[in-house]
């Protein structure tokens, strides 16, 4: 087993929810982000033992401007696997700073791996893709899928992932690549749907459901994810793409019922209906039988479980998630 992993963002939920996933696994962690540590509410591993929280280390680095600070760190940590969260990842505003959005996720990844392919250190490198990158689809989704991104966001996580896969074929760069169905539990970010609804029933403001919530998609539990990230960094195959995903599918909408059905409210005491987002895809329903096979993997969370657990996780936390902003802060 790896016993040191070296994650870039770290404050991403997913990156901060493996984080803590590795430290009860006993391992040691080295985290870099772009800003300063968020809020203990919003950090998984903050709410561990703190003799577990002992062997992990944070590092504010941006992976634009401070990649020699990054290099450095990584040396220094010794750590064998690299896992990066790290991304422009809004969709809609994606929209308005494109440039930003193709700066991030590509010219800064490109540069950052052309570094590691250099070092005689790095086993295994797992990037954290996503499933937008294969536009709107019709049926089930297998990693072979052909590339159809709708948005900015999209191109430039496809343009960052073929960028890897001929460092794989050129070099043998170790890269394995996640692509995680709509990734939640408690400490994600309050513009997320689920923390979202939940907040808009608890501080009864409405919730805006972009085009009725008719797109479908699977939601699976961070916990789940972070599961099959660290077997994947442990075991997965070089050049290879894993599917996180569970095998139900539900329309945004009815998500949200599910929401308001579970804290006893009625769904139009809490939504407004408003025009949908450009660009977005209506459905990306993920195989994840890859993964379970290769990684003996499988999800355990049921949707019902994880959204009993936010809610509870909002409640307790309500001073703490009132005094935060609800919408997505734009960061260039």
């Amino acid at each position: 087993m790896t016993e040191s992993i070296f994650v870039i963002g770290s404050n991403s939920i997913s990156g901060a929810s493996f984080i803590a996933h590795c430290l009860k696994k006993g391992l040691r962690v080295v985290g870099v982000s772009r800003s300063s540590e968020l809020p203990d509410c919003l950090l998984p591993y903050r709410w561990l033992d703190k003799k577990l929280q002992d062997d992990f280390s944070f590092h504010q680095c941006d992976i634009n401007h401070d990649l020699e600070k990054i290099l450095s760190l990584w040396k220094e940590s010794k750590a064998g696997c690299m896992v990066n969260f790290a991304a422009q990842s809004m969709v809609a505003e994606s929209w308005l700073y494109p440039d930003q959005w193709y700066l991030t996720n590509v010219v800064a990844n490109v540069r950052l791996h052309e570094a590691l392919r250099k070092t005689a250190t790095l086993q295994r490198y797992v990037h954290v893709s996503t499933p937008e990158v294969y536009g709107s689809c019709s049926g089930t989704v297998v990693e072979n899928e052909n590339y159809r991104p709708s948005t900015p966001y999209a191109a430039s996580r496809a343009a960052c992932d073929l960028h890897l896969m001929t460092f794989w074929k050129q070099y043998g760069f170790p890269v394995c690549f996640t692509r995680a169905a709509n990734v939640y539990g408690s400490g994600q970010q309050l513009y997320r749907i689920i923390p979202r609804t939940v907040l808009a029933v608890l501080t009864g403001e409405k919730l805006k459901l972009h085009g009725g919530g008719h797109s479908v998609r699977s939601f699976i539990h961070l916990e789940d994810v972070a599961d099959a990230t660290l077997r994947i960094a442990q075991k997965g195959m070089p050049g290879e793409i894993y599917h996180l995903s569970t095998d139900r599918f539900v329309s945004i909408r009815e998500l949200v019922e599910m929401v308001c059905s579970s804290m006893g409210v009625a769904f139009d005491d809490v939504v407004d209906v408003v025009d949908d987002r450009p660009g977005k895809d209506a459905a990306y329903l993920l195989d994840s039988s890859k993964c379970r096979k290769a990684m003996e993997w499988s999800d355990t969370i049921s949707l019902e479980q994880g959204i009993r657990e936010v809610i509870e996780w909002a409640r307790l936390r309500l001073p703490e998630l009132s005094k935060l902003p609800l919408a997505y802060q734009h960061k260039p």
